[in-house]
């Protein structure tokens, strides 16, 4: 039979001050009463010392929690050990819990997934958790967190307990269409509920580009002709050599990445290919990249360090006149003047491209954040209209009553309930072991 107690550590490999043992199941209590002698007071560190259950050597001193079933993160009964984080302490106190019979280590993402199985955690706040683990920026932690804490759960329920009502006056037609209780006026004023929910899931999905920019980042393309100082820049705002720097034209060939963190917006700085017609296969190959790029970038940077290559910049790039300490003239047309070797400029134009991606990114955080949540919506939208195509819901009752039970099984499916086995263990194996 298999083992239903599962242990892992929580806590990322590696030397730490602290390492945190996790152990969720029915044998969770006997985890303790063989490694520390008692079961401790629910939620109360209390410090133990750990010895191995076989000889009854001490192990380590730690603290060690106790959450009893339901009142625990899985709803299972849960214990949790945090011992010194030293590898060799780590490794003594896992192979000690492991002897306890009834015990195995966890999969990845299994705690949460038990979770999830009894309860605890619906499908969308799961996925909240997720990008939480993830987060490097403000912005995506804030989006994180308000998935987390049941914005699209509350947004769908809120819909649905909407929608209910207009299916009730639909479906009262159907079964009483003699009483007559029902009237036109109240069945037009449903109708103008429906459309009023359709609307809603129509700005939703509208917000839902914003969502993935602010997982994802704004990008922001540096471009211009060959020699115009990208690679410099990418790397002075790096603060690393991320790109190679040659005086030879040509030498960037494909498109490099660098992930920012500006005042807590996530952006993407991509260093391209200078742009220009050429022979060589490979470079030429460079350039269709670039362009491509460009063409994708949610703004695109074109260095110009003469009057000479403004006149190649694609429609609606920011002109930054770059090399500004070589003497050049000041250009009218340029946004900012910089320099990527002294550091001239670059606090304003980041300063600008934080404002760019502020606008683009701003306001309370999406509720539409993972593409099942857009599926979701449509499928939603799709069948209200499909409902409201129909002029007279009188004479249709029964077509519209079917419309609107399938959006309002669609936004039930935000909790997750309804789905496939394989979609759930793609979800939950991207968690770490420890979740």
């Amino acid at each position: 039979m298999m083992a239903r107690t599962i242990v892992a550590v929580a806590t990322p490999p590696g030397v730490s001050g602290v390492a945190v043992i996790r152990i969720s199941g029915p044998d969770a209590a006997e985890v303790f009463r063989r490694l520390a002698g008692k079961v401790p007071r629910p939620r109360a560190a209390t410090l133990v010392t750990i010895i191995d259950p076989l000889d009854g050597t001490p192990l380590d001193q730690g603290l060690a929690l106790w959450f009893p079933a339901p009142a625990s993160f899985t709803g299972e009964d849960c214990a949790e050990l945090q011992v010194h984080g030293g590898r060799a302490v780590v490794a003594a106190v896992l192979a000690a819990i492991l002897t306890v019979d009834g015990l195995r280590p966890a999969e990845p993402g299994e705690f949460t997934r038990r979770a999830f199985e009894s309860g605890k955690l619906d499908l969308a706040a799961i996925e909240g958790l997720g990008d939480l683990l993830h987060a490097e920026t403000e912005a995506q932690r804030r989006q994180a967190f308000a998935l987390y804490q049941g914005r699209l759960t509350d947004e769908t329920d809120r819909l649905a307990q909407q929608l209910l009502p207009v299916l009730a006056l639909v479906e009262a037609t159907i079964d009483f269409p003699d009483e007559g209780d029902v009237t036109d006026a109240a069945l037009a004023e449903a109708r103008g509920q429906a459309l009023t929910v359709r609307d809603r899931i129509t700005g939703l999905l509208a917000d839902a580009g914003r969502a993935e920019r602010v997982r994802d980042g704004v990008v922001v393309a540096i471009a211009g002709l060959p020699n115009a100082g990208k690679s410099t820049l990418l790397n002075a705002i790096a603060r690393r050599d991320v790109a190679i720097v040659s005086p030879v034209a040509g030498t960037t060939r494909d498109a490099l990445e660098v992930q920012l963190d500006l005042g807590g917006l996530p952006v993407v700085l991509v260093d391209t290919a200078g742009i220009r017609e050429t022979m060589d296969p490979v470079e030429a190959e460079g350039v269709r990249r670039a362009r491509r790029r460009v063409s994708e970038a949610d703004l695109v940077l074109w260095l110009a360090p003469t009057i000479e290559s403004v006149t190649e910049r694609p429609e609606g790039a920011w002109v930054i006149q770059s090399q500004a300490d070589r003497g050049a003239t000041p250009m009218e047309e340029a946004r900012h003047r910089i320099s990527a070797s002294t550091g001239l400029g670059l606090s304003a134009l980041l300063e600008d491209v934080r404002a760019f991606a502020s606008t683009m990114l701003g306001g309370e955080p999406a509720v539409v954040v993972h593409e099942r949540h857009r599926l979701i919506m449509i499928a939603a939208k799709v069948a209200l209209d499909a409902a409201l195509r129909h002029p007279d819901w009188p004479a249709a009752a029964e077509l519209v009553a079917e419309d609107l039970r399938a959006a309002l099984a669609a936004l039930g499916r935000s909790r997750g309930r309804v789905g496939t086995e394989a979609m759930l263990d793609q979800l939950f194996s991207a968690f770490c072991i420890g979740k």
